[in-house]
């Protein structure tokens, strides 16, 4: 039987994450994930220096971000916590710490405009002094963002009900009208996301991580913290067995899982230098290349690890590692891409 072998939540998109041992479920994924961004602040007008534009910051982008460690001190149960980010810089510098209040008070921060991946929401901007810390770390300037409450609408086929309408299992007018949804998005509150790519969850096994790392050199195996997983299972029958799980039960909880993810460069980064990583560290991607491009909505993208949407009666349910999982539905053929201007 499968089981639960690791779970990771990341409170900052594309910083480091945080192992537990176990997590609370809510509709948008493991509590606290990916609540904070950061944005990059660009001066583009020189007669407007008040001017700025943002620019999301996304790892594979900006590798440097691999150099932050985060943690919960309290865990991730205290409504009083904290994150506490460490800046590792290479060369044995000094690290750098600070923590962040996990809900911080929002009612009289700046609202800003954020879209991710063509899915728009707002965010508040938070208090200077912690921006100002990151920017110290990264030598330029940046800002952080706390979602709150507001959430991003998931868009192409990537929500339950409509991969459901879309296999089948819904008819006559309500079909028809669930396949014009993907063009819109769903803006369903329980179906909502936070600054998470394209779903609340992200479920990876061991045994395809084992094959990754049959690929690279002797002696070296693929850390599983850069796919940035949710979920690590054991015990899958094979490597890859995944590609057609349809839905999962883990105990109580049930796991919609709707779409591939599909692998960009930010596998290769190497966490100890902020950058790109050399030899075959740097080369995962393309190893991975050669085989596991099997999704024909992104034929150019690697695929590893699906996306995974919790159902209703799992909001407040637990996580354990050791938990037994089971996939409740297999699917035909593996599921096709299809989120707005991700897809090659």
């Amino acid at each position: 039987m499968m089981q639960i072998s690791q779970l990771y939540v990341y409170p900052v998109k594309s910083l480091r994450g945080v192992a537990l041992s176990e997590a609370h479920l809510t509709r948008q994924g493991i509590v606290h994930d990916r609540k904070f961004m950061l944005l990059k602040v660009h001066h583009d007008d020189p007669e407007s220096p008040r001017a700025r534009r943002l620019e999301n910051m996304h790892v594979p982008y900006f590798p440097e971000m691999g150099l932050f460690r985060t943690a919960l001190p309290s865990g991730s149960d205290d409504p009083n916590g904290t994150v506490r980010v460490d800046f590792v810089p290479p060369g044995g510098r000094p690290v750098k710490t600070i923590e962040i209040p996990l809900c911080p008070d929002a009612s009289q921060l700046e609202l800003l405009d954020v879209t991710m991946h063509q899915s728009a929401t707002k965010a508040y901007e938070m208090p200077s002094r912690y921006s100002d810390w990151f920017s110290d770390c990264f030598g330029y300037t940046v800002l952080l963002a706390y979602l709150g409450g507001n959430l991003r609408p998931v868009l192409g086929s990537f929500s339950p009900n409509i991969a459901a309408s879309q296999a089948g299992t819904q008819s006559g007018w309500l079909s028809t009208m669930s396949t014009m949804l993907p063009q819109l998005g769903s803006t369903k509150d329980d179906e909502g996301l936070t600054f998470a790519d394209c779903a609340p969850l992200l479920v990876v096994t061991e045994e395809s991580l084992s094959d990754v790392s049959a690929r690279l050199p002797d002696g070296e195996e693929m850390d599983i913290t850069k796919f940035r997983p949710n979920i690590v299972l054991k015990g899958s029958p094979a490597a890859w067995d995944e590609d057609y799980w349809g839905a999962l039960a883990l105990g109580p909880i049930s796991i919609a899982l709707t779409q591939n993810c599909a692998r960009c460069q930010s596998i290769n980064v190497d966490y100890t230098t902020g950058k790109f990583g050399a030899g075959a560290s740097g080369a995962v991607l393309k190893r991975l290349m050669k085989d596991r491009r099997v999704d024909t909505g992104t034929k150019y993208s690697p695929i590893f690890g699906r996306y995974g949407f919790p159902g209703r009666a799992g909001a407040g349910q637990m996580l354990r590692v050791a938990d037994g999982a089971t996939v409740t539905r297999r699917n035909e053929a593996r599921t096709r891409f299809d989120w707005p201007g991700l897809t090659n």
